[in-house]
């Protein structure tokens, strides 16, 4: 395994490879690696010739500094449990070696990003369009790897590709969970032993609201799920909606023809997690 901090270095070692027909995979991370973004790097390894991962915490994507801050930081262990899972290519580069200047880049995902996370977070998403068009540009990779928990970024990461008519498939891979059900996060490791135990009740109400969807109307899903939620002290609702699976609006009824996801964002102390379940009806 190699580690880059470089981009010149780095696009120059990609570009050798390229040369030989190799295909490369590229999965993109902040850190804190854990299961979820393992099963990434192992579905890269399984469909692409050379693994590419990095490991950036952008802060362009970031609202509230604190939250920044507080982003767990593990280079020394993400490197050896990726060496661990036969990772070709490790890219950390610095803050400064991605952002020189100040980036002014400003994206328009309409009515993608004015909903749910895009709602409540501006900005949050032309953070990301930032950083991931910066990856890949240097990387140039054949697939890029994403987890379908953060589901409303991989809808505006696969609208970004199109936009700019990036040669790119995009993979979406399935939520990876504890064996209690909560979904995997970076973000769990800043819970503490109490908040741990509470923090499962966000994917217990998802999947209640799966066995429930159709025999009640989507509002008043929408409702229960929301107060189940809040009736644990410990957890304070965000959002929770349930939208079309492609476009991300609201949906108002279950006959509409279109495969239907509920999005959730939850508080937990100065912990925010996101969750959500793509319904069987």
């Amino acid at each position: 395994m190699e580690i880059f901090e470089g981009i010149v270095a780095l696009k120059n070692k990609l570009e050798e490879i390229k040369k030989t027909g190799k295909t490369i995979g590229f999965v993109p991370t902040m850190g804190a690696l854990h299961e979820g973004h393992c099963s990434l790097v192992r579905r890269s390894k399984q469909e692409t010739d050379i693994t590419v991962v990095s490991i950036f915490v952008n802060p362009t994507q970031f609202n509230d500094k604190n939250d920044l801050k507080n982003y767990p930081r593990t280079l020394e262990k993400d490197s050896a449990m990726l060496h661990s899972l036969g990772t070709d290519i490790v890219f950390a580069p610095s803050e400064q070696e991605m952002y020189p200047e100040p980036c002014t880049e400003v994206w328009n995902f309409g009515m993608l990003e004015k909903v749910m996370e895009g709602a409540l977070r501006p900005g949050h998403f032309n953070g990301v369009a930032i950083i991931v068009k910066k990856f890949f540009d240097i990387v140039m990779p054949h697939k890029a790897y994403f987890g379908l928990k953060d589901f409303q970024q991989v809808t505006i990461i696969k609208e970004l590709v199109r936009q700019l008519n990036y040669k790119i498939t995009i993979v979406e891979c399935p939520i990876v969970r504890e064996s209690d059900g909560l979904a995997m996060s970076s973000r769990n490791a800043l819970l503490s032993p109490e908040e741990r135990l509470h923090a499962v009740n966000i994917s217990k109400a998802l999947y209640q609201a799966n066995n429930e969807a159709g025999s009640l109307s989507v509002k008043e899903l929408e409702n229960k799920v929301i107060d189940t939620i809040n009736n644990d002290p410990f957890l304070t609702v965000d959002y929770f909606q349930i939208v079309d699976n492609v476009v991300l609006q609201p949906v108002k009824n279950w006959a509409e023809p279109t495969t239907k996801v509920g999005c959730v964002a939850v508080k937990l102390g100065k912990v925010r997690l996101i969750d959500n379940i793509v319904f069987s009806v």
